[in-house]
């Protein structure tokens, strides 16, 4: 089975939300392809300045497609930009798996893609991504939480977590301790551990 892994940059995206989980997936390069993209295309820059280049989206029914949706202080602007979402919530509709890191869940939630499902976010900005659509059941206590097809995780870092959970589910725990040891990274391998959820209430 091979996925397009399709990564959704835009101005000031958070650099650890994107390059911890591509670290893992690229582990993988005979069952992911990385693909980053955006709306127009192009040189994107994230809130550490990081340039990175980026494709237009293409539709290509005839791959395996994931959406991954990162956070950052873009995420702000973001949620008001009617077309943005509209692309999002398009792009997800071709999409086998919807993976989000942190505030990421913000879009995901504004496009109308996570009604009726669990999914978590950054504690530290859970009330302001709560407040863009109370139509989904947030985890307040969770570093990932899956549900169906879709992926959510806490801030920053927990998306690295959520990455080999999501390979765990995909290719089994072997697999994800390969790769976690293999970048000398302490997994945490409990969605549910999460001493971040209690220190901004």
């Amino acid at each position: 089975m091979i996925y397009r892994v399709d990564i959704l940059l835009f101005d000031k995206f958070e650099t650890l939300d994107v390059f911890g989980p591509v670290e893992i997936l690229g582990k993988l390069p005979e069952v992911f392809k990385l693909n980053f993209i955006s709306v127009d295309g192009g040189i994107v820059e994230s809130s550490q300045k990081v340039r990175v280049e980026t494709n237009l989206y293409t539709r290509d029914d005839d791959t395996l497609k994931i959406l991954f949706v990162p956070g950052g202080s873009g995420t702000r602007e973001k949620v008001h930009d009617n077309d943005f979402i509209n692309f999002i919530e398009n792009i997800s509709k071709q999409s086998k798996y919807i993976i989000s890191v942190c505030t990421g869940s913000a879009l995901l939630a504004k496009a109308g893609i996570l009604n009726g499902k669990r999914a978590t976010t950054n504690k530290r900005a859970f009330n302001w991504v709560t407040e863009q659509n109370e139509d989904v059941l947030w985890v307040k206590e969770a570093r990932w939480v899956k549900d169906g097809n879709i992926y959510t995780s806490s801030g920053v870092s927990a998306g690295i977590d959520m990455a080999l959970g999501f390979i765990e589910d995909l290719m089994g725990k072997e697999k994800a301790l390969e790769i976690s040891k293999g970048i000398e990274y302490l997994w945490n391998e409990d969605s549910n551990y999460d001493p971040f959820s209690k220190m901004y209430e």
